[in-house]
């Protein structure tokens, strides 16, 4: 007799159904998992032996063997536990083999029984609906799967003796509701920043607009405190940002107690981070930090220090919204649609540019410093501005600088522009920073005065095509902000003005 159980394997953040078959007949006495599986596959055998003997039954002296169908997928993880017991349950008569073919299965087994917890229940849920079954996940992981459908079947057992039970009609598992984490108190203010008005106002225009910034200074300038008050003035996700956000920290395992956030997510890896932390890969292909950021932020600090082959494999994910990590057996592509926000010195030191300031290795070392950074990756910067260091009479001056909370109402109202002309053109883009080449000189075409200093600015910029729609997308989102249909001359300076080389910044000051 053959049992079917369905169970996922994930594909980045896609859940591709599993045909788990179990076969229990005569031979020698052996237990046999075939169908590409990996270690933590193998060793379910153990684990499935343990936790079925502590629920009170025991392997039968047969012949068992497992396939996980289709054999050329690779298998990998310890969801696969679960699916393989109710299978063994199933084949011995233990649980009515009928009432699994309507359910995908997912779930870890702890020796005594209990079922632990594993990553990626949300796409599982999500992959399961879509097969129009319902879903058998871990208690601990009932209240992320509950965000799927609000009409799914789901099944949050916290062993196999309660889902045994529930099948044979002695206990009735409750449907888990759908968890969400309360709002976060006491984030960081825009009002704690005193002085950096240009530094503030740049900020809030990369906000409305979700454009990457630059922010270039000496130590202690404030570079680090004005990108960590950035999630205090961004909106809200969206639904949709909101499953396509969870999605990603389930498959990573970061989701604290199955319950999701609305606060868009903030990445700040440390400057030593690798290609494969920042972009994802490793043996599994793991999301990195940029997927883990995606329709968050991604700052970066002491930018010139990362390694430049990690900083340059980041381009493809900025341009695009994606991040494809290809292996020899299987090619894996994650969402990574950023807002990168960055922060570097001028030079190794620190100081150069500042008024009466002399290094003893001159212009050279600024030089060098900033040569770490690609010109490719800098073209894909909206916004570059100089920090300027504050001094004690900006931090003595009185009164209180503007809060996150008055800002991030003009910012929500330029989302909202940006969202409702988007939806009204029939685009995927939800912000000017993601509008494509053609649509940002659709919505975005300056008038007559605009036009001109745009050509001549071109010209002495030395603006690349990419380089010459970010300035158009930049000056659409001051518009915005102004609440003015159309680009105008002013906006397309204030744009020109955040655009330029890091050194031309130094130098400025």
């Amino acid at each position: 007799m053959v049992s079917r159980v369905t169970t996922v394997a994930f594909q980045g953040i896609d859940a591709v159904p599993v045909d788990v078959q179990v076969q229990v007949g005569p031979g020698s006495v052996v237990f046999n998992i075939v169908g590409l599986a990996d270690k933590a596959v193998a060793e379910s055998r153990e684990r499935v032996r343990s936790a079925l003997i502590a629920s009170g039954m025991s392997l039968p002296a047969k012949r068992i063997t497992v396939n996980l169908a289709p054999a050329d997928l690779p298998k990998e993880g310890s969801h696969y536990d679960l699916p393989i017991a109710l299978g063994l349950m199933a084949a011995m008569g233990a649980i009515p083999a009928d009432k699994l073919l309507d359910y995908v299965v997912v779930g870890e087994l702890a020796l005594d029984g209990t079922i632990a917890s594993v990553a990626g229940a949300l796409p599982a849920a999500i992959g399961a609906n879509a097969l129009e079954r319902g879903l058998i996940c871990p208690a601990d992981c009932g209240s992320e799967a509950a965000w799927a459908s609000s009409e799914m079947d789901i099944l949050a057992p916290r062993s196999l003796i309660q889902l045994a039970n529930h099948f044979k009609g002695t206990q009735v598992l409750a449907r888990p509701r759908a968890g969400l984490r309360p709002p976060v108190e006491g984030l960081p203010d825009m009002s704690e920043v005193r002085g950096q008005e240009s530094a503030r106002r740049a900020l809030e225009v990369a906000a409305a607009g979700g454009h990457n910034l630059l922010m270039v200074g000496p130590p202690g300038a404030g570079k680090s405190m004005l990108a960590a008050r950035l999630p205090s003035i961004l909106p809200p996700l969206t639904p949709k940002e909101l499953l396509e956000v969870s999605m990603i920290s389930s498959l990573a395992g970061e989701l604290a107690d199955g319950r999701l956030s609305d606060r868009r997510p903030f990445r700040a890896p440390h400057h030593s981070a690798s290609m494969a932390a920042l972009v994802g890969g490793g043996i599994k292909a793991r999301p990195g930090e940029v997927s883990l950021a995606h329709n968050g932020v991604l700052f970066l600090d002491e930018l010139p220090e990362f390694n430049p082959q990690a900083l340059d494999s980041l381009r493809q994910p900025l341009e695009n919204g994606e991040t494809v990590i290809a292996r020899a057996n299987h090619r894996v592509t994650y969402p990574a649609r950023i807002q990168l926000i960055a922060a570097m010195n001028p030079c190794r030191c620190g100081h150069a540019g500042e008024p009466g300031h002399t290094c003893a290795r001159g212009p050279r070392c600024a030089a060098d410093y900033q040569a770490r950074i690609s010109g490719p990756f800098l073209d894909r910067v909206d916004l570059t501005i100089q920090v300027p260091a504050v001094t004690a009479r900006d931090l003595i001056r009185p009164g209180i600088s503007e809060s996150s909370a008055s800002i991030a109402q003009r910012v929500a109202v330029a989302r909202q522009l940006q969202a409702e002309r988007y939806q009204t053109l029939g685009v995927s883009a939800r912000c000017n920073a993601q509008a494509g080449a053609r649509l940002v000189e659709q919505v975005a075409k300056p008038d007559e005065a605009g036009m001109t200093l745009l050509g001549d600015a071109a010209d002495a910029l030395a603006l690349s095509a990419r380089g010459y729609h970010r300035v158009l997308k930049l000056a659409r989102t001051l518009a915005d902000l102004d609440g003015r249909p159309e680009v105008g001359r002013p906006h397309i300076a204030e744009a020109l003005a955040y655009r330029g080389t890091i050194a031309n910044r130094a130098n400025a000051a």
